[in-house]
């Protein structure tokens, strides 16, 4: 059998962070740094789902963060399971395989319920009252509360939100390394988070966003460290950007040029306004750099007037209808009638309203199940208000967009020379190759 792989990818990953990264180096040894092309949406759900498939979002589903269910009517943001992936992810094909090779998923956001041996996720308990109790889904069940036992409980309020911070990178870290020590699987696959957070709030090349990097570093000089101890016989690396961070100065309110075109009506509820997917005849789910338009009953008429709408309009680069969406592999049931794409400066927010007055009062929270859309605005936080701000120009950095300048593309890196000789890797190559070296041992 081939000797053990670990496959990380990190959100926002660039090359010239690599001056900050000395433990890539020593991972990977004298192998440069290769390109990774991002398909698009270049966004966690979907980069992950392509990178663990080896397919586009028209064949394994994910086409965002979150869905739109047409026959419930339903918003679903970051609670889906791992069915939502419609095509066999890397451990999937591993088991088919004559010896088996075991497989560790680690913070993968889409992991609960999937096929790997070994799985750890977050999945706080929601209570009736609001408020919610700290816990991850686990494979074997019992194994998070020998981690809690030894680690504390996973710092969830770190993961996310104006106090997201290297804590919650540095626990993944740590607990990968015990599940390591315990299982021994032969393939682990880490999601490491840590870069996503100051690239958004503060522009990816801020002092902060730069601290942020060499934080990071440390957590991989312990992984580095670990696993050379636990896997004394050598093990292979894989390092991989999910996407590339760019820096904006700009921001398209779709939802709000859906209501003034008369298209989107907000429900009325205790003073504030809230948006109905069901009554509205069109609405926007958005998504960093880009959104899907969901046109009621799917009408020509109103779709053909959408695109009108956002072609040509401030930061949108390009309009996408029917057949359309399939240069970019999203002609799929879960997609939007419409799909919106940023242009590189620009990112999405979702908000609807044309007066925060009556904005919702989740507007003001951290609250990524109950929006519409993704709010990275809640990274700030108001100390005066003591709540999330309205005010979306906030946000320095984003991404999504289909990768037009070498400084949109990622970075991969890897242990595995003859694996991916390429100077420009494609991130739907990476699934088969991981599984043709286990097979071909």
């Amino acid at each position: 059998m081939s000797r053990p792989l670990a496959f990380l990818t990190v959100p926002g990953l660039r090359d010239r962070d690599l001056v900050h990264l000395p433990s890539v180096a020593d991972l990977v040894g004298p192998s440069g740094p290769r390109r990774l092309q991002h398909s698009f949406p270049a966004v966690t759900w979907p980069s992950q789902a392509t990178m663990l498939t080896g397919s586009l979002p028209e064949s394994h589903g994910v086409v965002a963060n979150g869905f739109f269910w047409r026959d419930s009517g339903k918003v679903e943001m970051w609670t889906a399971w791992n069915e939502k992936i419609e095509r066999p992810q890397i451990w999937d094909r591993l088991h088919q395989l004559p010896d088996r090779p075991t497989s560790l998923a680690w913070f993968p956001m889409l992991s609960k319920g999937c096929g790997a041996d070994y799985v750890c996720m977050p999945a706080p308990i929601h209570k009736p009252d609001g408020s919610e109790e700290l816990w991850c889904h686990a494979k074997p069940q019992a194994f998070y509360g020998e981690l809690k036992e030894k680690l504390g409980h996973f710092p969830l309020q770190h993961f996310w939100g104006p106090l997201a911070n290297i804590a919650s990178t540095r626990w993944i870290v740590d607990s990968a390394v015990e599940a390591a020590r315990r299982f021994r699987p032969d393939f682990l696959y880490l999601y490491l988070p840590h870069l996503d957070y100051a690239a958004q709030k503060t522009g990816p090349d801020s002092p902060q966003a730069i601290h942020a990097v060499i934080d990071f570093d440390d957590c991989l000089a312990t992984l580095r460290d670990q696993f050379a101890e636990i896997y004394p016989d050598g093990i292979d690396w894989i390092v991989a950007s999910e996407y590339v961070i760019t820096a904006v100065d700009h921001v398209t309110y779709p939802n709000r040029v859906l209501r003034q075109a008369g298209l989107l009506t907000p429900v009325e509820q205790e003073g504030t306004e809230r948006l109905d997917p069901n009554s509205a005849l069109a609405w926007a789910l958005v998504d960093h750099q880009f959104s899907h338009v969901f046109v009621k009953d799917r009408d020509p008429a109103i779709i053909a007037k959408v695109a009108a709408l956002f072609r040509g309009h401030a930061g949108i680069d390009e309009v996408l209808v029917g057949d359309e969406r399939a240069k970019y592999g999203l002609v799929h049931e879960r997609s939007g009638d419409v799909i919106l794409i940023s242009t590189a400066n620009s990112w999405q927010a979702y908000y609807w309203w044309l007066d925060d007055a009556k904005a919702p009062p989740f507007a003001r929270s951290v609250d990524i199940h109950r929006k519409p859309g993704y709010d990275p605005v809640e990274l700030h936080f108001d100390m005066a208000t003591r709540s999330i701000p309205l005010d979306a120009t906030l946000i320095k950095g984003s991404h999504g967009a289909p990768a037009r300048s070498p400084e949109q593309q990622g970075v991969f890196l890897t242990t595995l020379d003859t694996l991916f000789p390429e100077t420009t890797i494609a991130d739907t190559a990476i699934a088969d190759r991981i599984v043709g070296r286990f097979a071909n041992g």
